[in-house]
């Protein structure tokens, strides 16, 4: 199925010139509302800074989607004989027309939405819970039990919607627990890395625009849409947040980001029998190598110490590079060009 570039550009753009609006109005309210990341411990700043990107991402996401599904409802759609047999108006809630868009890729659109609108709905459900979840640690510094099972229900939420992982294996119990290992390894993961400005938020762009590009490569018009719009708020928000930081993206923004990113691991169809190299499920360990490979090396490291796993220490990635001599912005690009260069790989196996 053939889908518009300039729908998938449109998406981008229109989430991060939301997140560029929307940040500053965030900014303002997180200082008003005492939202704010105080100097001290290992914080280098000298100014409290509003913990606004979670806010920012959110909106950048909402806004564009809820403006395309009131665009879509407008007019009826028509159904032409290239859109699938199943989305016709007797089968279908939404009913569409955008003028963007021919009637092909309208009826495209939605028999998608129809199709998957269960999963969509659960997934914008659980990024809304992820970022409350982080707002409330941001503000109660919750402790780690309390955050861990907020994680889990979330990703309970979406498994139980259809969002699973199977690798292959014919059982439920297993396609939940993988599921719910993985949603919760790189949300942990992501908020590992938020450690110095631009690293999670540079990290999580990159990995949206690689599972945009594979999903749109492969015909997955809604999974390219949503990795689309998390690329755009993401990038709409460095900017505030790189090199010098007027907003940190906080344990909402993290907690979010590392959602987003697990969910957009997990819904393109890596092995179908149009692509079946099996090695494709790789895809996503290659896209989201430095996070989860930083994560795996930083709770083995904690381990051996003698340390809790969730107590934050400087032997990061990003520490290590700047004890070697590299500026804190400098380590930070190195780092998004490792990110990008070892999830390149993740496009030869889509063949």
């Amino acid at each position: 199925m053939n889908f518009p570039i300039a729908f998938y550009l449109l998406a981008v753009l229109g989430a991060f010139a939301t997140a560029v609006v929307a940040l500053p109005l965030w900014r303002k309210w997180c200082l008003r509302a005492g939202l704010v990341d105080d100097p001290g411990d290992r914080k280098i700043h000298e100014q409290p800074v509003p913990l606004a990107g979670g806010l920012a991402v959110m909106t950048a996401l909402v806004v564009p989607a809820l403006l395309a599904v009131v665009a879509l409802g407008l007019q009826p759609v028509n159904f032409d004989s290239g859109t699938n047999p199943a989305a016709s108006p007797a089968h279908a809630p939404f009913s569409i027309h955008l003028a963007l868009l021919n009637s092909h890729t309208a009826g495209l659109l939605v028999y998608g939405l129809n199709k998957r609108g269960v999963e969509l709905a659960a997934i914008f459900i659980g990024a809304l819970g992820m970022l409350v979840l982080g707002l409330l640690d941001d503000k109660h510094e919750l402790r780690p039990a309390a955050k861990f099972t907020g994680q889990l229900l979330v990703a309970l939420l979406v498994a139980a919607a259809g969002v699973r992982i199977t690798l292959f294996v014919p059982s439920l119990v297993f396609s939940y627990a993988i599921t719910l290992l993985w949603i919760l390894g790189v949300i942990n993961a992501f908020n590992f890395m938020d450690n110095m400005n631009g690293l999670c938020g540079g990290l999580g762009a990159i990995g949206a625009l690689y599972f945009a590009a594979i999903s749109a490569f492969t015909g997955q018009y809604l999974v390219a849409l949503i990795a689309f719009l998390t690329s755009g708020a993401l990038l709409g928000f460095l900017p505030y947040n790189f090199p010098r930081a007027k907003a940190f993206l906080g344990d909402a923004g993290s907690h979010l980001v590392g959602y987003l990113l697990a969910i957009l691991a997990i819904l393109p169809h890596f092995y179908t029998h149009k692509r079946p190299h099996v090695l494709a499920v790789l895809s996503p360990l290659l896209i989201l190598a430095v996070p989860l490979g930083d994560l795996v090396w930083v709770v083995i490291l904690r381990w051996r110490m003698g340390k809790p796993f969730y107590i934050g220490d400087t032997n990061h990635l990003s520490h290590r590079l700047v004890r070697l001599g590299w500026s804190r912005a400098r380590a930070v690009v190195l780092i998004w060009l490792l990110a990008a260069l070892l999830g390149a790989p993740a496009f030869l196996l889509q063949f």
